[in-house]
């Protein structure tokens, strides 16, 4: 059984030590916290730590922390020679510490502590400096997922792109959909099978076949009329933007 180490405590840290823990093939040993408390329903207490100096030694680290931290995270393992992994979109291989072998391990998921996850069906991107390592990793991927690939740095950037677009950006505008129902005194219930069907849409047609609407039929009598009822001039110039797009893109 692989003995691993994971460094972090949020989102991401908190459905890999799940995950994990379900796993007949990979042995988390410890967890590092800054705050214990945040995985203390996760781990027993003597297998957290939040002191770098007390670190267990095991041949692999995953770091799931903020892109912000993973770098310098990277420096504070008190181990050389040893595999680190971490769990980012946009961070290169190559910006981790040298003196461990440098890798990725990016679930392409979106994570709230509040919401289950299957791992199974999460595609999980890996990535690491030496070829022969690949099989390790496909060991630790495969034991919590149905779904791993091989993506470099660059490809790594891209897709976590793509997710912000199809992801944080998609439910951003739910946001704005909602402040416009809650504005107008109307459920946001009922835009909920409309969100449904559009995504189930996209797994049976490209985004582009599937694209409907005003701006797409070119309606400038709708768009205008839309245009017209906004009041909020970021609401505004956000319709303006991807009307732009669509109609831009055909």
């Amino acid at each position: 059984m692989l003995e691993i180490v994971i460094i972090g405590s949020g989102n991401v840290a908190q459905h890999l030590i799940k995950a994990f823990k379900k796993s007949k093939k990979v042995k988390i040993v410890q967890i590092f916290a800054r705050n214990k408390d945040a995985v203390s329903h996760l781990m027993p207490s003597s297998k957290i730590t939040s002191d770098y100096a007390s670190l267990k030694e095991v041949s692999l680290y995953i770091i799931a922390v903020s892109d912000n931290a993973v770098v310098e995270v990277s420096t504070k393992i008190p181990f050389s020679n040893k595999v680190v992994l971490h769990t980012s979109g946009s961070i290169a291989i190559s910006d981790l510490d040298a003196k461990n072998t440098r890798g990725s391990f990016y679930p392409v998921q979106t994570f709230s502590k509040t919401k289950k996850v299957d791992f199974a069906t999460v595609p999980i991107g890996i990535e690491i400096e030496q070829e022969t390592l690949y099989k390790v990793l496909d060991i630790i991927a495969f034991s919590i997922s149905n779904s791993v690939y091989k993506i470099n740095s660059e490809q790594r950037r891209a897709l976590h792109i793509a997710a912000v677009f199809v992801n944080n950006f998609t439910n951003h505008l739910y946001q704005i959909g909602n402040e416009i129902c809650h504005e107008n005194k109307i459920s946001f219930e009922l835009l909920k099978p409309l969100i449904k069907e559009t995504a189930n849409k996209v797994m049976e047609l490209s985004p582009k076949e599937a694209q409907t609407g005003p701006a797409k039929r070119q309606d400038t009598q709708t768009l205008n009329t839309h245009l017209q009822f906004l009041t909020d001039e970021n609401k505004i110039a956000i319709y303006k933007l991807l009307t732009k797009s669509i109609i831009d893109n055909g």
